[in-house]
């Protein structure tokens, strides 16, 4: 969703007048809508699309849900544009969407060459050349509560940061452990930096293993919620993590930001200019891979 932004962007640019509300997970919805890039957000279940698929339509419209609660609802069909990035393989579900919206755009989540922002924005007409690339826009309430988040975790609200993410959905994307390790101690002994280690639910493998090959001292920031990890994130002088979400983000508010890919999946690199995306082997630690992440941090950080 988050390298869907400057699409959202180009669709809200063609129609200011309209009231753009994104259908996602909860988290999701609501981190977008903190940051602005959207108006509203209900969560995806709440639509009843599984409705519209291959086989027997059981409702004769998706669910009605909220709008502006409690004062009003909507439907798919009361809506002006619908654009729809999954169920593009199923003919059944494109021609019913179309059905209650004839200008719907139901395509791919993925496109065939080049990176998946920017097709994104081809699917709602944009153009990459002129894309509003700006990052997100962090409010300061979430800028305060990062700085609390961080303070509580034993920042001492002075030093620079540098924040470590080395987890990722999949094993197959986690840079080995020993290469963190090995940054970090590079880093910790040439520059005046604190370094922050950031623990999502799905991330203390990962954690324990940089904490077992680091013997420096490390400040967690365990499960924060996303809007809080934004805030914190605006705090930090530069940001190294593999390819998951928590990088994409960091890319998007404008970190100076490290982001690790393989080469099957650098199509995935964030639109922002603040990312440094880098191709690495994941499966073990080569000099060269280490090298460039070291030199490219140091960099970053001036």
């Amino acid at each position: 969703m988050l390298l869907a932004v400057p699409a959202v962007r180009a669709l809200r640019a063609g129609r200011p007048a309209a009231r753009l509300v994104l259908a996602a997970q909860e988290r999701i919805g609501a981190l977008l809508a903190f940051l602005g890039a959207v108006d509203a957000h209900v969560r995806f279940e709440a639509l009843g699309l599984d409705t519209l698929f291959a086989g027997e339509i059981r409702h004769p419209q998706p669910r009605r849900f909220f709008l502006r609660p409690p004062t009003g609802q909507a439907g798919l069909a009361d809506l002006a544009t619908i654009v729809c990035w999954f169920g593009a393989r199923d003919p059944a579900f494109v021609a019913r969407v179309r059905a209650l919206s004839p200008g719907a755009v139901v395509a791919p989540s993925v496109g065939r060459d080049g990176p998946v922002w920017e097709h994104l924005l081809a699917t709602v007409d944009g153009d990459p050349l002129t894309a509003d690339r700006a990052p997100l826009s962090v409010p300061a309430s979430l800028i305060a509560d990062g700085h609390r988040g961080l303070r509580a975790a034993g920042w001492d609200g002075e030093t620079p940061l540098l924040m470590i993410h080395p987890g990722a959905g999949g094993i197959a994307k986690r840079w080995p452990a020993e290469g963190f390790a090995r940054v970090l101690a590079e880093l910790g002994s040439s520059r005046n930096l604190a370094l922050v280690v950031h623990q999502g639910p799905a991330d203390a493998d990962a954690v324990a293993a940089l904490s077992a090959r680091h013997r420096g001292p490390i400040i967690r920031l365990t499960d924060p919620t996303l809007p809080v990890l934004a805030g914190a994130m605006t705090h930090v002088a530069a940001w190294l993590g593999n390819d998951s979400g928590v990088s994409h983000l960091a890319a998007a508010i404008g970190v100076p930001a490290v982001v690790l890919f393989t080469a099957s999946n650098l199509a995935w690199r964030p639109w922002s200019d603040a990312a440094r995306p880098l191709v690495v082997e994941t499966g073990a630690l080569r000099a060269p891979d280490l090298g460039q992440v070291i030199a490219t941090i140091t960099a970053l950080l001036g």
